[in-house]
Formats: structure tokens, sequence, C-alpha cells
């Protein structure tokens, strides 16, 4: 049970989810739950997603990024006289729009790890700047429509390649599902039983079925929707591969150890080797990079470019990472936390529009939810530290 108690604020942010979706699942008499409204809710959240991964890793280190809601529009921006004014091609738009984001991240960066600037003046100034920058970019104005293979990115959906044509489903979308379900419990049970060869601590065997059937559970759920719907989103694709990606470097890297380490203790991390100021810098590339392509996400779903695309993206992003587990002290902090913390959120704001509640009152409850978990981090810290004293006291 004790390797539960540690781990309270991860399980319990993915019971919240389960609650809060079953809640407005009554809310809404139903509508929540229908396959067409999860595909708009995976299509409306797709960019905060994005944008959770890498300000997850900037908060574990410590810091915040206020930055990202600019450079998405930004991103936006570029895309838009590349591709409408000049006619560049979409693959060479997404190259030079990456670019760029690089170099705005390397900018930050560079003022933060290399000239210990504060990194509130550096993104806040940098929220100014690439925010100006895009209004004498567009001069004012929107600029739209886009081709159809640029759309794609965000309003896409993966071919029905695997139609067997005796049912109305997407046959694509349950099979993809289903595998996914059969090589998660293989990985899982392959990772127990690795774990328990070298006497790691791992969950009873109760909670380790239960983990089990909760995520089948929740992969078939959404071969339901899919399979009911127009088919798994491209994005879907694109976000499914950034998790796993930025969950396997965060968790089974030396630069993911490093990160995490810089967050923790940044003095102790020093005198071990580790370079700080480079894992700080390649963080806030990162993070650019990222909102270079939620920005691109964000236009193709709009079908436009605009000047105040992105505003109050940073604060979502933030709040996403928060609730779904991140720190504000660093060192503590899981993408896949922020994902959750954002479909949370997402939910919420899906659910109460549904319901026909103003966006004021949305972001009230947002705000109060943000607070809720920040309280409880904090709460859960000064616990432990309580405890660890006593620990020592007692020891002594």
């Amino acid at each position: 049970m004790r390797i539960i108690k540690e781990n309270l604020r991860q399980y319990g942010i993915y019971i919240a989810l389960v609650l809060v979706a079953i809640l407005f699942q009554f809310l809404t008499n139903g509508v929540m739950f229908r396959p067409a409204n999860i595909t708009n809710l995976v299509l409306q959240n797709s960019y905060i997603l994005i944008l959770a991964i890498g300000m997850t890793l900037v908060i574990v280190t410590g810091r915040i990024d206020l930055s990202v809601g600019s450079v998405v529009a930004l991103a936006g921006a570029v895309s838009g006289v590349f591709i409408v004014n000049l006619g560049m091609p979409v693959w060479i738009t997404i190259i030079a729009v990456v670019l760029m984001g690089v170099v705005v991240g390397a900018w930050q960066g560079f003022w933060i790890a290399y000239r210990n600037i504060p990194f509130f003046v550096v993104t806040l100034a940098g929220m100014m700047l690439f925010r100006g920058l895009t209004m004498i970019i567009l001069d004012g104005q929107m600029i739209g429509p886009f081709p159809t293979s640029f759309q794609i990115m965000a309003a896409g959906f993966v071919p029905d390649f695997l139609h067997i044509g005796l049912t109305s489903l997407n046959t694509t979308a349950v099979i993809v599902c289903v595998v996914i379900t059969i090589l998660f419990i293989v990985f899982e049970i392959r990772k127990r039983i690795v774990s328990k060869k070298f006497e790691a601590e791992i969950l009873p065997l109760p909670f380790f079925v239960a983990k089990l059937i909760f995520i089948t559970i929740a992969i078939n759920l959404f071969a339901y929707w899919f399979g009911n719907s127009n088919g798994i989103p491209t994005i879907m694709v694109v976000l499914g591969a950034l998790v796993i990606a930025y969950s396997y470097m965060s968790n089974k890297t030396v630069m993911g150890r490093h990160i995490y380490a810089t967050g923790g203790n940044p003095k102790t991390s020093d005198l071990s080797g580790i370079n700080t100021k480079r894992v700080v810098f390649w963080v806030y590339v990162n993070m650019a990079v990222l909102a270079s392509l939620a920005g691109m996400v964000f236009t193709a779903r709009l079908n436009a470019a605009m000047p105040r695309a992105g505003t109050g993206f940073e604060l979502q992003a933030i709040a996403a990472a928060f609730i779904g587990g991140a720190s504000p002290y660093g060192g503590v902090g899981k993408v896949v936390g922020a994902i959750t913390g954002a479909m949370i959120v997402g939910i919420i704001n899906n659910g109460m529009s549904i319901m026909g509640v103003s966006v004021s009152a949305q972001q009230v409850i947002t705000g109060l939810v943000l607070l809720a978990a920040v309280i409880f981090d904090v709460l859960s810290k000064n616990r432990k530290e309580k405890q660890t004293a006593k620990a020592e006291a007692e020891t002594e």
C-alpha cells in the first residue's frame, strides 16, 4: 500500500478524469459520450495537449514559459504567409516553422540558461515580442483559406484501409484500438515480470489487474467512439506519437533524468556533473518547437491565421500541467499526467458549453480546479517533509 500512497496524486488524477467525465455525461443528458462529441473534444483540445507536453518539462525544471501563446500565433502567421501568400509547398512550410521554433527557443533559452535572466522576465518579454511580430507580419489582417493538405493535420482522419463492408463501423479504428490493447497488456505484464525479477517495487496484484482492466476499457471505448464516427483523427496519431516519445525520453533516457534532477535540486545536479544550463536551454528550445507545431495545428483547424490566435494558451497549458500532477517547486511531473490534466479541463469546458454555461463561468471553474490541484500538491509536500523530519528525529 505504501507505493499507492506515495503515488496518490498520480492515480488520483485518473480517477478524477473518470468522475468528471461521468458527471458531465449525466449533466449533458448523454451528449458527452456521443462519438461525434468525443471526436470534437479531441480536435478542440489537440493544440493544448501538445503545449502541455512541453510545458510539463519546463515546469519540471522549476520554470514556466509565458510566451507559448504568442509563439502559436507567430507560427500561424508564418504558415499563412508561406502557404497562402507565397504559395510554398506545405512540407517546406512545416520544416520552416519548426526551424523558426528552434530559433525562438534558442533565443529565450540563451538568456535564461546562460545569462541567468529570470525566466519570468524573458518569457514575458517574449510574449509581447512574438505577439508584436505576428501583428506586423499579418498587418492586422486574417490570412486564409489554407489548402486541404495543410488542414488535414488538424481536421483529417485516418482512412478506413481495413474496411470489411459487413458493418458500418470504421474497421481500421476498431482494429487499431484492439491491437493497442493487446500490446499494452503484453508490455505491462513484461514490465512487471522484469521489475519483480530485480526486486523493484510493483503494484499489488489486485491493483495491477484493476489497472489493466481500466485502461483496456478506456482504449476500447475509443474503439467504439472512433468506430462509430469518421475514424481516428490524424492529430490523435500525432499526439500518440508525442506522448510515447516524450514519456520514453523523460523516464528512460539520461536527458530525462537530467531534467528531473535539474528541477529537483539544481545545486546538487551541478556538483554531480550535470550541465544544468544546457538542460534548461534545450527544454526551452523543445517548448518553442512544440508551440510552433501547436500553432500550425490551431491554424489548420481554424483554416485561417489570425493576429490574436493563441491568446491565453500559455495559461491553459500551465493549468493542464499543474492539474496533471506537476509540482510548482519543480522536479515532479509526468507527460501522461499533463495530458490527463488537459483532458479534465477540456471535458469541463466542453460539458459546460453543451449545457450553455458562459465562458466566464468556465474560467471560474477551471481556476478553482487549478487552485485545488496546487493546494493538494503543497499540502502533500508539507506532509512528506514533516514525516521525513520526524523519521530523522527518531533515528537520532
